[in-house]
């Protein structure tokens, strides 16, 4: 059997981030095609929020190595302020030193044929470049999205070195792989030279947690007994996923007396930004229409999925060469879904791929509220429509993607 280093900031016991689920997914699924994980991660202390809900999902047996790392935000600064260079590529730039020093002992002792690294943290990027360029193996470097965009990061000295890392990593590595066409296509426009090393590996869904929850009598009842419940599940970013104009269609609806307290609620399961959203709230007089609810373990995430009127999913047009991980989780979930994204996305055209034309821009309140004003209507006569996720879609099913690009990376050495 092959064996792969795997260099992932996101692994459990990280909680509060769709990232661990493709690293995971992926370490549990690659033996079965020939290939064994080893995964080389960060310290738990240097992770925000963390929970044990995941560990029972890492296979037992698996090599797992934590390199020290520090979050400089919150544990190297002084009185909240700290030099600039030690969050530079990111926050945990302090993962590389022992991470490399670590790779290079596993790498002795297992005797990889490939090194994978995969982004959003960059410095895992970092790291991976310099694991290829001490031992010679073949590196696949893992993009999902984009790195250096227009006007992010918003520093130019960071951006320089996203710009810089994202050069490094697609012109060495045998193959960059990207979650969404659009991120492919926008790299191959701007690297047309190695086109032809471009890979699209989507996000998926665990089948294996699904029927673990689905088992559970709870999920056929509702989350609410009276009115519907639209789910956002997730992270909403202010920018990228900016709910003001949700806000301004709902306060349309409410002020046309289309909608009536208790008839609707847009639920925001751990938001990270509840303040943004409560403001929000306020300031549109919404309310009572808004809940703001705490982070869960994954598997009862699913579960609020499974009992949801409607799933709901944020995404603007700066964002539009990438497609939420959660979407694939709607998709699998099998309940109705609200895309407030961009028509001409990658997002979007997931969706209506999979039968789903319940699309709204996100920046567009009137579009939103009438998008809200067919829900509620479709509602009242049990008409609600819903998508089925292919079983293209699995993490099983991309992890057999991934090992066939691992297969042709070993083969460049």
């Amino acid at each position: 059997m092959k064996r792969v280093l795997m260099i992932a900031f996101h692994f459990p016991p990280l909680a509060g981030s769709s990232g661990v689920q493709r690293t995971l997914r992926f370490a549990q699924h690659l033996p079965e095609h020939g290939w064994e994980p080893l995964v080389l991660t960060a310290s738990p202390n240097a992770y925000q929020a963390t929970s044990p809900d995941l560990l029972a999902d890492v296979p037992a047996g698996l090599v797992v190595e934590r390199a020290l790392a520090f979050d400089t935000a919150r544990q190297l600064s002084i009185a909240g302020r700290y030099w600039s260079r030690m969050a530079r590529p990111d926050r945990w730039t302090s993962w590389r030193f022992d991470a490399v020093r670590r790779a290079g002992a596993m790498i002795r002792r297992h005797r990889p044929d490939v090194v994978w690294s995969t982004y959003p943290i960059a410095t895992a990027h970092v790291i991976g470049a310099r694991v290829h360029a001490a031992s010679g193996l073949p590196w696949v470097a893992d993009f999902r999205d984009p790195m250096a965009q227009d006007g992010y990061p918003e520093d130019p000295v960071n951006w320089q070195q996203f710009d810089r890392i994202e050069r490094q990593a697609v012109n060495q590595a045998a193959r960059s792989v990207f979650a969404a066409r659009g991120a492919a296509r926008e790299y191959a426009r701007r690297y047309p030279e190695r086109s032809d090393r471009l890979v699209v590996i989507e996000n998926g869904y665990d089948e294996s947690s699904f029927t673990a929850v689905e088992d559970d009598a709870e999920v056929t009842r509702p989350l609410s007994d009276t009115g519907l419940t639209v789910l956002h599940s997730g992270i909403v970013y202010p920018s990228e996923r900016d709910p003001t104009q949700l806000m301004a269609a709902l306060r349309l609806l409410a002020g046309s007396g289309e909608l009536q307290p208790g008839a609707l609620r847009i639920r925001f399961r751990a938001s990270a930004h509840d303040d943004l959203l409560r403001r929000l709230a306020a300031e549109h007089g919404v309310e009572p229409f808004v809940e703001l609810m705490p982070a869960v373990g994954y598997r009862e995430a699913l579960r609020e999925m499974l009992r949801a009127d409607a799933l709901l999913v944020m995404q603007a047009s700066n964002c539009n060469d990438q497609v939420p991980a959660k979407v694939y989780e709607y998709l699998r979930a099998g309940r109705p879904i609200l895309a407030l994204a961009d028509p001409a996305g990658d997002t979007a055209q997931t969706l209506r791929e999979a039968g789903i034309e319940s699309i709204a821009p996100l920046d567009d309140a009137a579009s939103i509220a009438t998008l809200l004003r067919a829900l509620l209507g479709r509602a009242l006569h049990g008409s609600l429509p819903r998508a089925d996720a292919a079983a293209a879609a699995s993490r099983a099913a991309r992890t057999g993607e991934l090992a066939r690009v691992l297969d042709e990376a070993s083969r460049t050495r």
